[in-house]
């Protein structure tokens, strides 16, 4: 059996904290991107589950968010910011998601970070019996039911994005672009 590497085994570690067995699957493409993920795994772009990391720069330093989003979606800035009243909201760096997570861009999961973080989660995620998201690594990724995945993350899930993707556009995992 291959040796799981140490940032997917924090995740798997948290996960277990909870109760949950999760199922990690490394792949040896990249699954760093939604598009990516989607067609190694065979679901939809929605399907997806993108940690991305948000800060609210307060006068006493950065505050870090993680917002759990649909692939299909995109983040509206000022919807989180208002949600969250935060009044200065902005993308964190490659560095600062590093340093709140303690996991690289495009690896970054749902939970199991070096630090507690306010997590927030894409109301869209729901309509979707099963979804995927990073387990630690940019090749690493695990299936859970949205539900699950609120509580593992502690999740406040919220109408915070726009789609980026509708629905009636995605294409099927292997279709040709344009069909």
């Amino acid at each position: 059996m291959p040796e799981v590497p140490s940032a997917s085994q924090r995740v798997i570690d948290a996960a277990a904290r909870k109760g949950v067995t999760l199922d990690v699957v490394n792949f040896d493409e990249s699954t760093h991107t939604a598009e990516e993920a989607a067609r190694a795994v065979g679901a939809e772009v929605g399907q997806i589950v993108k940690s991305l990391v948000f800060v609210a720069d307060r006068d006493e330093g950065p505050e870090p968010c993680l917002v759990l989003v649909s692939g299909a979606n995109t983040v509206d800035v000022a919807l989180l910011g208002a949600v969250l009243t935060e009044n200065r909201m902005r993308r964190a760096t490659a560095e600062e998601a590093r340093q709140f997570t303690g996991f690289s861009i495009g690896g970054i999961p749902p939970f199991g970070h070096v630090r507690p973080i306010r997590t927030m989660m894409d109301l869209d995620l729901g309509r979707f019996a099963t979804i995927w998201a990073a387990a630690g690594t940019s090749n690493a990724v695990f299936a859970v039911t949205p539900a699950t995945l609120r509580m593992l993350a502690n999740a406040v899930v919220a109408s915070i994005t726009h789609a980026r993707i509708q629905p009636s556009e995605q294409q099927p995992a292997g279709a040709p672009s344009g069909a």
